[in-house]
């Protein structure tokens, strides 16, 4: 399955003042892009073309680093863009997604603390991660395009912390971004559709 970059779910204006048009047209249209591109021409000299970026991910981490670079980061893009809507964030979580965030995290203020300090304290680049790990909730946060996929566990929320994601919008103010992506921009019917599949 080759990889395709994805259309956005929404305009480029619609996370402003959150997320610029500006930096949507670079991370979306040159990064992204880079990484299919470069995905794919890697996975097709590893004979991994037929594979889905999930089994990519995983069988080429440790192995293949510039495959798994450019494929672990095609991943976690597909879902950044939806993990993203206009109007999102806050406190209002599906119910089920509550019910785990009170029993797992310690409830929304200490999930939300834990999350922004895991993308705070992430050093250089990569991301942080709400996942769901031997049926539990679990914040992590990982360097460069390395996800929990190669943890054993399943992704549902991940924020990147890339300078490239916030430089234009926050300059180096890394937590303020991260504040901004927890209190305006989470899509969380998209986090709940994820847990309700890793939960499954």
């Amino acid at each position: 399955m080759a990889f395709e970059l994805p259309a956005l779910p929404y305009d480029y204006e619609a996370l402003q003042p959150y997320m610029s048009k500006e930096t949507l047209e670079y991370h979306h249209d040159k990064h992204h892009k880079a990484y299919v591109d470069n995905g794919n021409k890697l996975a097709a000299e590893a004979g991994m073309e037929g594979l889905s970026v999930e089994e990519i991910v995983k069988q080429s981490f440790g192995k293949n680093a510039g495959l798994f670079n450019n494929a672990g980061q095609h991943y976690n893009h597909i879902h950044f863009w939806k993990w993203m809507k206009k109007g999102g964030g806050g406190n209002k979580l599906p119910g089920a997604l509550q019910k785990a965030v009170d029993s797992d995290l310690g409830g929304y203020d200490k999930f939300k603390a834990d999350f922004i300090a895991a993308g705070t304290t992430q050093f250089g680049s990569g991301w942080a991660w709400l996942s769901v790990k031997d049926g539990k909730l679990a914040i992590s946060k990982t360097p460069n395009g390395e996800n929990p996929l190669v943890h054993g566990a399943s992704p549902i929320l991940g924020v990147d912390v890339w300078e490239h994601s916030y430089y234009i919008d926050y300059r180096n103010a890394r937590p303020k971004y991260l504040e901004a992506f927890v209190d305006n921009l989470i899509n969380w019917d998209y986090v709940l559709e994820m847990y309700e599949k890793a939960s499954a």
